[in-house]
């Protein structure tokens, strides 16, 4: 006769977890279904279905649930390797709740009826525990960190890029060896320091050798994204608000500062002031103003400061200052804002400047000026569309709106007497009918400029008819480069997509082979799509396309919710084009591959260091009446709502507002629905454009589910920004990622050597100079909004131990 138990009698540690088990498998039978209904896998309605019938028979005392949930594990386990492969990240949500589950009820098997012995419940729960213990153990292996080939051992010095053009000469040029002239070092920008007394071997010994804090950290929008400048016995720090602060290079004592009152209304999407330029207007002169400080500020000015006192330079534009607003028509705070660095070429200063995203279409002209660097007088303008209009625009007109812009630091060439420019998009940038024949020509391109006449020399573009936000945020890098015909002046352009171009910098003509591939068609504006886009041959930092396997989460729920949403969005790889009717993935996102952070070059080793973001995101055009419901207004005149950028962007003017979820992630976890690792670091051999080492970059310790902090060590490739620095000892210093730590890697092989945490993020890149003989690590750690970073305010340099009976 079957033994019956009475609702009196239950064993309710039992009936509990049966309970739970049923429920989990309710939930994803129901998930499961939704994914099998869209084209998706049938593992989680099986599995479901299964873990459901088990918890009833468990909650039951019935011992047939057991057997059930022991084919479900050894089913999962299966499912997972041929889905996965050795794939650790893979494995964690398929397995970590089934082997938890799995592990309790080993413990109960002596309930059940007919009951198991305690012999072989304690054997399956050791099994269970000692796979969930060593699981948890492989989460601390270095995952994804590949070494490819060799790094080459260090050459000549004449490999760096020669941009010294005599008299025009500036100090960014050819710096001194332990000063850091330029936003990247040098006019070249390689973020190459010449110094050796911090190696590899003795890294692990550096120690905080001072700390300045500049009082400076908004309440919202923060960003420090500063790398201060070193020149003589100073450092010039900028902070948020544009304040420029002269430091003693050998304590960090402040000598002087300048506040150029810009106001909380201006900061646009984050408060960025990511460097300042020096400049030598009068060689071998004690006057005032004989050498200068010039930076752009946040509500649309270029200031020029002395740089051994701070006061203004009276005799520069309008009481030291020019507006780079004049000429533009109407421009609210915040929508006109310079964020890169200026640069001075011959004589001539050069601000590009960012017009806040997703707003309207016909926000502030994206025109380029430039002043005579002594003067402040206006030399040329550049506006696309009315190229006629060489300065100011003739009365009752101004410079044409909605024209792509520059938001990120250019680089200049003295020798040749042009100057870089990386452009971005026109507004809005997820609708491309409305723009104008030239906007199309020249949105995402590098645009060489000749700074005599402010007419392009040429232009080379990285995106045709971009709908993505792939404007280019990286400044380049001028290098000698090496072919069979001799090195050939170059100049070397990174891209959200990844991809990095090596152009002739004389010419614009590629010197490494591009291949145009065949695009994505369809979306809301087919007929505008183009048909092929270029990607380049020499290197991508882009990994292959996403699919239904790479869905992750914290568990086998979110890891269904995010392989339901890819079902549901439309996507074909790169270019997917922009939808209304589902969402849309694009991945790379709009901060992958390479941002304003840059490239670093090692031109003795002939070593490209590149860091990179690695997310998708998820977005969706929206109709206007749509948009008009969730009353997404446009920015106006002092009202910052906040947000991230494209997360509800009205894009007025247009039939379509943009929704993005920038990186993807899901709403109940705020985890990235693509498995790890979310950003690299790489070695790049320069010749031949082929990765020499790839790891993950960043750890887990302010990371995981519900925004709760792991303060695991897990080398898991966090989202980072900021780049990095290459020394001649072998070192390259970066910070970066959304751990607050400092790190130093071995070039030759890519580990880690040295760390230090810092006290606020690190989204800034650090600089190396030294001074009476000592070596100094400078990074600003303020923090980020946008990498959700501890905000702060510090300055830190970091240098070995002093000798004793010396400096050194």
């Amino acid at each position: 006769m079957q033994e019956t138990t009475p609702s009196s009698q239950r064993d309710w540690p039992l009936f509990i977890f049966g309970i739970i088990m049923a429920l989990c498998g309710l939930a994803l039978a129901g998930g499961g279904l939704w994914l099998a209904a869209l084209g998706g896998s049938w593992y989680y309605l099986l599995a479901g279905v299964a873990m459901l019938v088990s918890g009833v028979l468990l909650a039951k005392r019935r011992a047939l649930g057991a057997s059930i949930y022991g084919l479900v594990v050894l089913a999962t386990i299966v499912w997972t390797a041929w889905e996965s492969g050795l794939d650790y990240w893979r494995w964690v949500p398929r397995l970590d709740l089934i082997m938890v589950l799995a592990f309790v009820l080993a413990m109960l098997l002596p309930r059940l009826n007919p009951p198991l012995t305690r012999k072989i419940s304690w054997s399956l729960a050791g099994v269970s525990g000692a796979v969930i213990i060593v699981a948890f153990a492989l989460a601390f292996v270095p995952y994804h960190f590949t070494q490819y080939a060799k790094v080459p051992a260090p050459g000549s010095a004449d490999d760096a890029a020669v941009i010294n053009a005599g008299a025009n000469a500036q100090p960014g040029d050819t710096p001194a060896q332990g000063d850091w002239t330029a936003y990247g070092r040098n006019n070249a920008a390689d973020r190459f320091s010449p110094l050796t007394q911090i190696t590899p071997k003795n890294v692990n010994q550096l120690t905080r050798a001072w700390q300045y804090r500049t009082g400076d950290i908004p309440k919202k929008r923060w960003g420090v994204e500063n790398t201060p400048l070193k020149i003589g016995n100073q450092l010039y720090v900028c902070t948020p608000h544009n304040n420029v602060i002269s430091l003693n290079a050998n304590s960090g004592k402040e000598n002087w500062r300048f506040d150029p009152g810009v106001k909380d209304k201006d900061i646009p999407y984050t408060a960025a002031c990511r460097g300042v330029t020096y400049y030598v207007a009068k060689a071998n002169s004690q006057a005032l103003c004989a050498t200068r400080i010039i930076e752009g500020t946040l509500d649309g000015r270029i200031i020029e400061i002395d740089a051994q006192t701070g006061q203004r330079c009276q005799d520069f534009g309008d009481n030291g200052q020019v507006n780079i607003k004049d000429g533009m028509g109407k421009a609210l705070s915040g929508y006109v804002s310079i964020t890169g660095v200026p640069v001075v070429v011959d004589g001539v200063v050069i601000a590009g400047h960012e017009v806040l995203d997703g707003q309207r279409r016909y926000e502030p002209s994206g025109v380029i000026k430039g002043f005579d660097a002594k003067t402040g007088e206006l030399r040329w303008a550049w506006d696309m569309v009315q190229p006629d209009i060489h300065t100011l625009p003739p009365a009752g007109k101004t410079y044409t709106r909605g024209t792509p812009n520059m938001w990120t630091s250019a680089t200049g060439d003295n020798q040749l007497g042009l100057v870089y420019l990386p452009m971005g998009n026109s507004t809005v940038d997820y609708w491309s009918s409305a723009r104008r024949k030239q906007e199309t020509v020249f949105s995402s391109s590098l645009v060489a400029i000749n700074v005599h006449t402010g007419k392009p020399a040429w232009h080379f573009q990285t995106v045709h008819k971009d709908v993505w936000d792939y404007d280019l945020g990286s400044q380049v890098t001028l290098v000698n480069f090496p072919t069979d015909h001799g090195k050939v002046p170059a100049v070397i352009l990174p891209s959200k997509q990844g991809d990095i171009y090596v152009l002739d910098r004389r010419t614009g003509k590629p010197l490494t082979e591009i291949k145009n591939e065949p695009a994505p068609q369809g979306g809301v504006e087919p007929a505008q799509r183009a048909k092929t886009q270029p990607h380049s041959l020499y290197h991508t930092l882009a990994k292959p396309r996403l699919t239904a396997r790479d869905m992750w989460g914290i568990s086998p729920f979110d890891q269904l919710a995010c392989r339901i949403q890819f079902q549901q969005a439309n996507y074909d790889g790169i270019y997917t084009p922009p939808s209304s009717n589902k969402p849309f993935i694009e991945y790379p996102s709009y901060n992958g591959g390479s941002d304003w952070g840059s490239l670093a070059v090692d031109p003795r080793r002939g070593v490209i260091i590149a860091n990179y973001n690695d997310m998708p995101m998820y977005d969706r055009l929206v109709p206007r009446e749509e948009v008009n419901k969730q009353g997404w207004t446009a920015r106006d005149e002092g009202v910052d709502k906040g947000g991230a950028e494209g997360a509800g962007d009205p894009q007025e003017g247009t039939p379509y507002g943009i929704n993005v979820n920038a990186g993807w992630r899901l709403a109940a976890t705020g985890l990235i629905c693509k498995e790890p690792p979310y950003g690299g670091i790489q070695a790049i051999s320069l010749k031949t454009g082929k990765t020499l080492w790839d790891r993950p970059l960043g750890t887990a310790r302010n990371n995981g589910p519900f925004g709760i902090a792991s303060h695991l060590p897990i080398n898991i490739g966090t989202p980072n920004n900021g780049g990095a620095v290459v020394t001649a000892s072998g070192l390259i210093f970066i910070a970066a990622a959304t751990d607050d730590l400092i790190r130093a890697i071995d070039i030759n092989t890519g580990k880690t050597v040295w760390q230090d945490t810092l006290p606020a993020g690190g989204q800034a890149n650090p600089m190396i100079y030294e001074q009476n003989g000592r070596e100094y690590l400078v990074i600003e750690a303020g923090g980020h909004h946008f990498m959700e970073t501890t905000p702060g305010d510090y300055v830190i340099a970091y240098a070995l131990p002093r000798q004793r009976g010396g400096q050194g």
